[in-house]
Parts: C-alpha cells; sequence; structure tokens
C-alpha cells in the first residue's frame, strides 16, 4: 500500500483561492492517517487476477477513500457524531467550525467521482464503476444508513433492523470496494459473490467498532469512542459478550467463505482480511 499512499499523496485535492483554511482543511483528513482498507481490498481483487493492472486501478481505489472521507468528516459533525477526535487529529467542525467541516466533505464526494473520471479504463468499465461507487455511497446505499442512524437514536430498533441500518451505513461501501475490483479485470462471473462477501464481512466491520467503542480509549483508537449510548449499536442493543458472539460468529462464516476462493484470490485477500476479521478479540 505504499505506492498507493504516494499516489493518494500526488493527488491531494488542492485550491489557489484565497481561503485561509480551506485547502488544509481538504487534506487533513486525508493525511491524518486511516487504515486504506476498502482501497487494500479492491487492489487485492486487482492484483489477484491482473497485476499489470493495480497501479491503474490507484484511481479507482482513491475514488473509494475519498468518498469514505467525506462521510466520516459528516459523520463526525456536531448534527451527528459530534466527535472531537478522527484518525488520531481534531475533527474539522472543532479545528474550524462546522461550515468548514460541512463544505470539505461536499468537495471531497465530487472530487471523488472526478478522480474515477480519470481512471484509464473503457468507458464501459468507467461507468460501471461510476454506478456501484454513487449506488452503494448514495440514497440508497451509505446516505441511507446514515439517515436511518441519526432518526432513530435513543429509540431501540430490532437486531434485524439494526443489521439493515449497518449493512447500509458501512457493508455496501466495502462490498462495492470488492466488487469493483472484479469489474476492473473483468471477472463479472464472480463480481456478485465478492459483494455478498463484502456485505458480511461491512456487518462484522461495524459489529467490530461497535465492540471497540466500549474497550478503547479515544487516543488507542485514533477517534472518539464512548460514543454510542444513544445509537442502535450491537453493544447498546445485544450486550458486550452477545456482541462478541454475533461478532465471532459472523468471523467464522467468512473464513469459511475464503475457503471457496481461488488461489490467486486468496492468496492476495488473506493478508488484509486475517488482519481485520478478528481484530475485536485483540
Amino acid at each position: 500500500m505504499e505506492q498507493f499512499e504516494s499516489f493518494l499523496l500526488s493527488h491531494l485535492p488542492v485550491s489557489t483561492s484565497f481561503h485561509p483554511h480551506y485547502e488544509v482543511s481538504l487534506r487533513q483528513m486525508l493525511t491524518g492517517g486511516g487504515k486504506r482498507f476498502r482501497p487494500a481490498l479492491l487492489l487485492d481483487v486487482v492484483r489477484a487476477y491482473n497485476p499489470l493492472m493495480v497501479e491503474s486501478a490507484y484511481h479507482v481505489a482513491l475514488a473509494i477513500e475519498l468518498l469514505h472521507t467525506y462521510s466520516l468528516i459528516h459523520d463526525d459533525l456536531p448534527s451527528m457524531d459530534n466527535a472531537d477526535l478522527r484518525r488520531g487529529v481534531i475533527t474539522l467542525h472543532k479545528m474550524y467550525d462546522e461550515m468548514s467541516a460541512i463544505l470539505a466533505g461536499d468537495a471531497l464526494n465530487t472530487y471523488a467521482f472526478e478522480v474515477l473520471s480519470y481512471a484509464p479504463f473503457s468507458a464501459t468499465v468507467l461507468v460501471k464503476l461510476i454506478r456501484e461507487l454513487s449506488r452503494n455511497g448514495g440514497l440508497n446505499g451509505m446516505v441511507l444508513g446514515q439517515a436511518i442512524d441519526c432518526h432513530f437514536e435513543n429509540q431501540r430498533l430490532e437486531l434485524e433492523q439494526v443489521k439493515m441500518l449497518h449493512i447500509h451505513k458501512t457493508g455496501m461501501l466495502i462490498a462495492a470496494s470488492l466488487k469493483m475490483g472484479a469489474i476492473i479485470v473483468g471477472r463479472d462471473d464472480i463480481a456478485d459473490s465478492l459483494y455478498d462477501f463484502g456485505i458480511d464481512l461491512g456487518l462484522l466491520f461495524q459489529i467490530q467498532d461497535d465492540i471497540l467503542d466500549v474497550t478503547q480509549d479515544s487516543v488507542s483508537a485514533g477517534k472518539t469512542t464512548h460514543n454510542d449510548e444513544a445509537k442502535n449499536s450491537f453493544v447498546t442493543l445485544l450486550g458486550f459478550e452477545e456482541a462478541m458472539n454475533e461478532a465471532n460468529a459472523l468471523a467464522q462464516k467468512l473464513l469459511h467463505h475464503m475457503k471457496s476462493f481461488d488461489e490467486n484470490l486468496y492468496r492476495e485477500l488473506s493478508p488484509t482480511l486475517t488482519k481485520y476479521i478478528n481484530r475485536h478479540k485483540e
């Protein structure tokens, strides 16, 4: 991922305005850190089937990271989670003001599609990639999940409703990362299967985040923790022990699913997946 990180740094959004901090705010959350989990998934799939296309796929991986970063900035806003810390740095609305944070998120959202448009693929492939990113990150994907999450604060949902919430808010963009990797290398035959795997992976990722919210401090997590009391998190709904059981069962399901991957896909994805599938046990 070092080469991707260099690509990211060389493609940070720029502006030539005289605004005192607009340019800095666009970069802050991108350079502050982050797991780069979604870009890694996409690049692993591409590397499994056509290593020569990895560098060309950086535009697509960056587009996903830009969209994800915008969502974090907006998720931390006072009207949502009102968080103080993200990726180890002070959140934008705390560093500057709420307006700056909103506009930085807006800018990164649209910049994601500008970057994606420069990917050196055919128009047909680009349209497929744009469709997947917008569908999973937009009104019936991540944004819908966020809307449900915010609207039902302090209102207890049923378990299946909470799963639906987090599949949309977290799972769909993770699933799209895997599917978009398959689209890039022309493996439409496995794209839907990878997407389904990604939905389960995203759900596990969210359960783990809910667990870590109550087991880690903000410095260790790099973001504000102990902040889910009013939310429909898996821990608040099920309790800590049952949430751990849910995470363990889902982790085992994913590890079993991985055994059906072909040799190349398993080789490339397993280091990234193994690192995260059991992170709730650390």
